[in-house]
């Protein structure tokens, strides 16, 4: 099982998206996803977020909201546990990323993109502002075949 961390990092009704197409061999290849990484030993989730955030915006997160934990199951790839947060509060400017282009996106049009049908799930129950809750999404391929949604 691979843990990792996804931020969506917000400011004036936009997330800062990343158009996965710079890494060959990416299972995102041509996604548009939050920023985020795998956790490294002794890192704890929010660790994760920050330095994943700085790294890959250049952006400081002041303050992270940490809003679910997602379990992403796929017949073609390892199960992943993702941490979901959020940040409104942070410093510095982007940065260019090597994994891909970073964009201000429209929250109201992040439905337009090239995501993950899953990822709709979870952006939706962000929007809405929802307590912290657990989501499973279990995948064929790119195809979503079911989801299960429990709050803590």
């Amino acid at each position: 099982m691979i843990k990792n961390t996804l931020i969506y990092v917000e400011r004036d009704g936009k997330y800062l998206m990343l158009h996965r197409v710079k890494k060959q061999g990416d299972v995102n290849k041509d996604k548009w996803i939050g920023v985020g990484g795998k956790l490294e030993e002794g890192e704890t989730p929010e660790m994760c977020a920050r330095r994943e955030m700085l790294e890959e915006t250049g952006l400081t997160a002041r303050a992270l909201a940490y809003r679910g934990i997602v379990n992403f199951y796929n017949t073609v790839c390892p199960h992943e546990e993702m941490h979901l947060f959020t940040c409104a509060d942070f410093s510095g400017e982007v940065i260019e990323c090597d994994e891909g282009v970073l964009e201000w996106v429209d929250k109201n049009d992040i439905e337009k993109l090239n995501i993950w049908e899953g990822d709709r799930i979870f952006l939706r129950l962000l929007n809405e502002n929802r307590p912290f809750f657990i989501l499973t999404l279990n995948y064929e391929g790119d195809r979503l075949i079911s989801h299960e949604l429990i709050y803590a």
